[in-house]
């Protein structure tokens, strides 16, 4: 089922997942759903493996850290940020290099501190490759790092960004 864009969100300078400037990272650039879910869009290359033409395990576990992490964007009305409590992660299907790959994720439980939210990794063909739920604790970003948003956190428009996506 195809669901509106209603936002992207920004990416950083040097983020392994959305780091724009990051050589070797993975690019990934995250849409925020009609329906509440934030979707993750990235390709895969060579220098992510862990066996040949497969993406490496720990790639796959931050990718859906990052996505399920992501979700408090959507629903903060102040500046929130987040720290990985706990991730844990099921894996499927071998996800090959190269190719579009999704990352779907949706709050499942929140309170004053924590939220807690789950995860999928989607591949081309539509079948679902790891599934993981991840506990993250509410935290300023001045007590996570030295952190400037005009130079690190930018929302980078690009003609190729979907106004739909199939999930």
């Amino acid at each position: 089922m195809k669901q509106k864009v209603k936002r992207k969100q920004p990416n950083s300078k040097m983020c392994f997942v959305c780091g724009l400037l990051n050589n070797l990272g993975l690019k990934a650039n995250f849409y925020e759903l009609e329906n509440k879910k934030l979707v993750g869009i990235f390709k895969p290359k060579e220098e992510h493996q862990g066996y040949p033409e497969r993406l490496h395990g720990g790639i796959i576990t931050a990718i859906i850290d990052e996505t399920i992490g992501r979700t408090i964007f959507m629903n903060s009305k102040e500046d929130v940020w987040f720290l990985t409590l706990e991730i844990n992660v099921n894996f499927k299907k071998p996800v090959p290099l190269n190719e579009e790959i999704r990352t779907i994720a949706w709050l499942t439980k929140e309170t004053s501190r924590t939220y807690e939210g789950q995860g999928k990794i989607v591949l081309s063909n539509g079948k679902v490759a790891a599934v993981g739920y991840g506990k993250y604790m509410k935290i300023p970003i001045q007590k996570i790092a030295n952190f400037d948003y005009q130079e690190d956190w930018k929302v980078t428009f690009k003609k190729e960004d979907p106004k739909e996506i199939e999930i």
